[in-house]
């Protein structure tokens, strides 16, 4: 399927020097510091005695070739982050899309101009509201270029529109349902200082309410990305950033936004510039305030639409949208446990400890360095099923929920497996999420998401003629590589 092109990134940059990295928290670092493992999707690598000295702290600043190939391996896995100055302030374009929402541009454009110094260009882009003059009259209020379509094109092609009448070299696109917070554009903007960061966004945060959907959307916000800084890219942390808050260098925007897609479409740009070797930042320090829909009805419908965008997603980038990845001994592992039978239970454990194992054997001939090869091998596959866990969890009761309720309408055994993993899963991200909520509405919250999110997919897949979005990917355990 043919996709809009992006900038190309540049060959043969390196990082400037005095930029500062610092390794990801999560990052263990084995004994003699040579080794080190990490990340999402998990990372094995070994360094050089030379480069394990530079990194010797954890952290270090970039002076001369050898340490910036270096900090660009460790930012190009996720396993380390950047530390970089502050910015210089330099104006940038703002470009807000908007369709019939005119007190919303009123707010948004207001705490644009009391957070943004220098002042901004403005450009707001009306993709066929009903009252045009309205938002016409707050554009020239505002002091921003309008730039009209007569009827909806879709965001993609009035962010595209808007970003082809900008002319600085960063430019922010802002959804009309957002209210940036103070000290929001700072911390994007340093991370340009990176040639080969090709945009940048801020944590969505909701902008108020205490019901008790408000209250779920605190920990499980559909556009929140966590609390935890990360590098973004497909089956990472986190795979993908929301354009309702994104700022981008203009020299890898290219064609931009795919206007075929009216949904997904920041997800397709975000995974087109990694691919073509740019990289995608996220920052939670820079906080960016959305007016969540959390009407239960407009809720639901919400979710099923941003769910319907897994087919397309599927059909331009493939296995990186599938609902289930993980190696084949943790899936057969998990296929023995879900059947209930206590045998199967035992002999799910024995797979993992063969699957510890034989991992244990590779990774002692292929990462030498690696003084503890055993035990690492058994923490890491404990983990991995572990993790898988909660993929099984979503699949069973997220993308592929009318099959086991299917499974359940003709099964005892299978109303007993999905009833146990639709509390316990929910139970567990209470635990895990401690949201300002009751567990059981939180549990009730967390599974109409999922039904909801579920038959959007269903609808897309259904409306695409293809089943790509529900395809599992079993994966086979890559070598670690050994430098």
């Amino acid at each position: 399927m043919s996709r809009p092109g992006v900038g190309a990134a540049p060959e043969a940059v390196r990082l400037p020097k005095g930029f500062a990295i610092q390794l990801d928290p999560g990052v263990r670092v084995q004994p003699g510091g040579r080794v080190l493992i990490g990340g999402m999707p998990l990372r094995i690598l070994t360094l050089s005695r030379t480069a394990a000295g530079i990194l010797a702290d954890g952290a270090f600043v970039v002076s001369d070739d050898l340490s910036a190939r270096l900090a660009d391996r460790l930012l190009a896995t996720g396993v380390a982050h950047p530390r970089p100055a502050p910015a210089e302030p330099e104006r940038i374009t703002v470009v807000v899309p908007v369709k019939d929402r005119p007190a919303g541009v009123d707010r948004l454009l207001t705490q644009v101009r009391a957070t943004v110094t220098p002042a901004p260009e403005l450009v707001v882009v009306d993709d066929g509201s009903r009252d045009q003059l309205a938002i016409a009259r707050i554009a020239r209020t505002h002091g921003a270029r309008l730039v009209r379509h007569r009827t909806s094109k879709g965001p993609s092609a009035a962010r595209n529109a808007g970003f082809l009448s900008a002319e600085t070299r960063l430019v922010a696109f802002l959804d009309s349902d957002c209210a940036p917070l103070a000290g929001w554009l700072e911390p994007l903007l340093a991370h340009f200082a990176d040639p080969l960061v090709a945009a940048a966004a801020p944590r969505i945060v909701p902008m108020g309410g205490e019901s008790w959907l408000d209250r779920y959307e605190r920990v499980a916000g559909s556009l929140d990305r966590g609390p935890a800084e990360a590098s973004v890219f497909p089956r990472s942390r986190v795979p993908y950033v929301p354009s309702a808050a994104l700022v981008v260098r203009r020299d890898a925007f290219g064609a931009g936004f795919d206007e075929t897609m009216r949904v997904a479409e920041d997800v397709d740009l975000v995974w087109r510039l990694v691919e073509s070797g740019w990289r995608v930042r996220y920052e939670p320090a820079a906080q960016v305030a959305h007016e969540h829909r959390t009407q239960p009805v407009e809720w639901l419908r919400t979710r099923a639409y941003y769910g319907t965008g897994a087919a397309p997603l599927a059909l331009r980038h493939g296995s990186a949208v599938a609902p289930l990845v993980m190696d084949r001994w943790s899936a057969g592992a998990w296929a023995l446990a879900l059947t209930g039978d206590w045998r199967a239970m035992v002999a799910a454990l024995g797979v993992t400890a063969v699957a510890a194992s034989k991992f244990a054997v590779r990774l002692r001939e292929d990462v030498p360095a690696l003084e503890d090869a055993g035990s690492t091998a058994y923490s890491l596959v404990r983990g991995g099923t572990l993790a898988s866990g909660w993929q099984v969890a979503s699949l069973l009761t997220r993308h592929a929920w009318p099959v086991t309720l299917a499974a359940a309408l003709v099964s005892r055994r299978a109303r007993r497996i999905a009833l146990a993993v639709a509390v316990g899963e929910g139970v567990a991200a209470w635990i895990r999420d401690r949201p300002p909520l009751d567990p059981v509405r939180y549990v009730l919250a967390r599974r109409l998401d999922d039904l909801a999110y579920g038959t959007g997919l269903w609808v897309g897949a259904a409306r695409h003629r293809t089943f790509a979005p529900l395809r599992p990917d079993f994966t086979k355990v890559t070598r670690p590589p050994r430098r």
